[in-house]
């Protein structure tokens, strides 16, 4: 049997050159892909830079903790707060009787250096505080948070595009496994005419698989080994990731998960084709003409139709039930590619009719090329096998991100009556002198002849069932009247400008939005409350988020003004502009900060300018692992077509046709067979699944 296979290997090399590529194409991306994934989430992240020279840290306490329910116990949860606490001034007073105590400059109070023994320090602390040591000091770090989200972004890109390279390699490995089976039913035929039993011409051809598998991952592992790095590299230089991440090259497992999944594909994607070939009689192989026949047989009939149904429910469901479940990411990357296989698994029973309805090309070439394309069924799907995958992916991932983006531009777009709008840390508010929070401050802030809303990013979290705690980003509003004048929010029940120190704004997501209803919540530097539900916004694709007014947002700076002139000449805008360049922000006009904070497209979170660019950059990382995978499977598939079409051809030569003609045949089937199947998946609902 070993003789055997290796005999096989050695001589038909070509057809499987096709699975082999694959295999090891699919191997070394989800190598360089799960590296880069165990390095982010392993990532020990840049050293301290804030307090370096302080070996002990004394930050104010930035989380809350509140009991839920987990089944018939109860369990602690944390969620990190929107405003952390200060280090007061008792507690400074404390500290700096054990040793000196370093304050950064500008007198930020949420956090401070101490020399001091560690032991003392937590001695003092108590529970008033977080007590940091090590590279746990980097926590206090302006930049750990940015980092922290940046990690997120590579975990969900990276994430997605191993979770893609294995559909796809699963894929177009078991297409062409498949069609190599195809080709060989005479060859499999006359061994069965030899004596061999159903059993042994599965493990042959199982075999077979597993030495390719084998070869092909070892390949792929030792190209992963050299794409890893320069994927880091591409990261970073595009922004996703930290300027400090890097490979961790001391962790292997990535590679050995890589090369076991590569075996295990490869396996998989043979064994459909073997256990059909074990059937096939000596006699009916040996009598099957050129023309392919029972391609579709029923069981596959059965799992297309019901991955199809099933692609199809979980739309409906999603339509009917939760229709905001649509937008995440996570639906629209992999619900899809459950439509995909189903149309993939019902192409060879479309192909024929479809050709034949759809393609005419004139002359003796034209019929060929029609013919050969309609007959072998086969040879069609294996082709169009890898533009299936990337057309159909491009057409989830493309079209679900620019209808999301789009979406949520527009309604940003609808929810502002500003002209102006002014962004930045800690804004100083105009009409308001030193004023720079919001919390705390007095007056109406306002330049004459203009409406100025001043407002800070907060949040507020609330205990939904007894289950779970929820975080809500949120708005805290100043004036509630001049920001009722330059909004134009969605709302479904309520009103807004009854919004008060006592009240809150929500949306439909929350699980108690009935105006009038009291709730209990946290705000956003943990502190406790009930407030009373005064309207109730639309549940849209999820920046409708909740507003409260500053009394209700401890700790939160303005971070930004939304203005509106009220005389709208030119001259009595560019005065307020002037007067608004006072606040220390960029001022912008609404259009373009829409531009800047909504880009056109993004996958892996939200953000605009650099953030748009880096979740752009993660999309076509995605869709480039498909295109070039499956621009390379296609050139192998048809290499390995031709090998077994070589009498053919020089029939057609005999029969005389001239070498550019029969070049036009062969280049004339690929294309049909590609538009075809292409066509086959734009028909059934996998591209506008959004």
């Amino acid at each position: 049997m070993l003789i055997l296979i290796l005999s096989s290997l050695r001589t038909r090399w070509v057809s499987l050159l096709g699975s082999f590529v694959a295999v090891a194409l699919g191997v070394a991306v989800m190598a360089s892909t799960v590296a880069g994934l165990a390095s982010a989430v392993g990532a020990s992240g840049r050293a301290p830079e804030r307090f370096a020279s302080s070996p002990v840290v004394v930050m104010g306490r930035d989380t809350l903790t509140v009991e839920v329910r987990r089944g018939p116990s109860t369990a602690r949860v944390s969620k990190k707060l929107a405003h952390p606490h200060p280090v007061d001034n008792q507690l400074l007073a404390d500290l700096r009787a054990l040793g000196p105590v370093k304050m950064d400059g500008g007198g930020r109070r949420d956090a401070v250096g101490v020399d001091a023994p560690v032991g003392a320090v937590r001695a003092v602390v108590g529970g008033r505080a977080r007590v940091l040591t090590g590279s746990s000091r980097r926590l206090a770090d302006p930049a750990a948070a940015r980092d922290a989200q940046q990690l997120v972004s590579v975990v969900a890109l990276l994430g997605t595009a191993a979770g893609v390279t294995g559909f796809v390699s699963a894929f177009v490995t078991a297409s062409t496994f498949a069609f190599v089976i195809a080709l060989r039913r005479r060859e499999l035929g006359l061994l069965r005419m030899a004596g061999a039993t159903p059993g042994q011409v599965r493990r042959t051809l199982l075999g077979e698989a597993g030495v390719v598998g084998v070869v092909a991952s070892a390949a792929g592992c030792a190209l992963g080994v050299w794409a890893a790095p320069w994927l880091v590299r591409a990261l970073v230089e595009g922004g996703v990731a930290p300027t400090w991440f890097t490979l961790r090259e001391e962790v292997r497992w990535p590679y050995e998960v890589a090369f076991g999944a590569g075996v295990l594909v490869a396996l998989t994607g043979a064994w459909t084709g073997a256990r059909r070939a074990g059937r096939v009689g000596p006699a009916e192989a040996l009598r099957e003409a050129a023309v392919d026949t029972g391609v579709l047989p029923w069981s596959r009939r059965l799992i297309g139709g019901l991955l199809l149904a099933a692609g199809l429910a979980l739309l409906a469901r999603s339509l009917w039930t939760d229709p905001a479940d649509l937008l995440k990411r996570k639906t629209y990357t992999t619900q899809p590619m459950i439509l995909i296989t189903a149309v993939a698994a019902l192409a060879p029973a479309l192909v024929g009719p479809v050709v034949r309805l759809l393609v005419r090309l004139p002359g003796a070439c034209g019929l060929l090329i029609r013919e050969n394309a309609a007959t072998s069924v086969r040879r069609t799907a294996a082709v169009a096998a890898p533009v299936l995958v990337t057309v159909a992916l491009a057409g989830s991932l493309l079209g679900s991100a620019w209808t999301v983006a789009g979406a949520r531009a527009a309604e940003a777009r609808e929810r502002t009556r500003a002209q102006i709008v002014v962004t930045g840390e800690g804004l100083k508010v105009p009409g308001v002198p030193g004023v720079s929070g919001v919390s705390g401050a007095a007056g109406v802030p306002g330049i004459p002849g203009a409406v100025v809303s001043a407002s800070a990013s907060t949040a507020v979290f609330v205990r939904e069932g007894g289950t779970a705690l929820i975080r809500s980003d949120a708005r805290a509003v100043r004036d509630v009247r001049a920001f009722a004048e330059v909004t134009r929010l969605p709302v479904v029940a309520g009103d807004v400008r009854e919004l008060d120190d006592r009240s809150i704004v929500v949306n439909e997501e929350w699980e108690r939005h009935t105006v009038g209803t009291w709730v209990r919540v946290w705000l956003g530097d943990g502190r406790a409350t009930r407030l009373r539900i005064v309207a109730v916004l639309a549940r849209g694709t999820g920046d409708n988020g909740a507003y409260v007014t500053a009394a209700n947002a401890a700790g939160a700076g303005v971070d930004r003004l939304d203005v509106r002139v009220r005389d709208g000449g030119a001259a009595e805008r560019a005065r307020v502009v002037a007067e608004l360049r006072a606040s220390g922000g960029t001022v912008r006009s609404a259009g373009a900060w829409l531009a800047e904070a909504y880009p056109r497209m993004g996958v892996w979170g939200g953000g605009g300018g650099q953030g748009g660019d880096r979740t752009r950059l993660g999309l076509f990382v995605v869709l480039g692992i498909s295109l070039i995978y499956g621009g390379i499977s296609l050139a192998t598939t048809l290499l390995m077509a031709m090998s077994a079409r070589g009498v053919e051809l020089r029939s057609l030569r005999l029969a005389g046709a001239t070498r550019v003609q029969v070049l036009g045949v062969v280049v004339g089937e690929a294309i049909v067979a590609v538009g075809a199947v292409s066509y086959t998946h734009l028909t059934l609902p996998t591209t506008p699944y959004v």
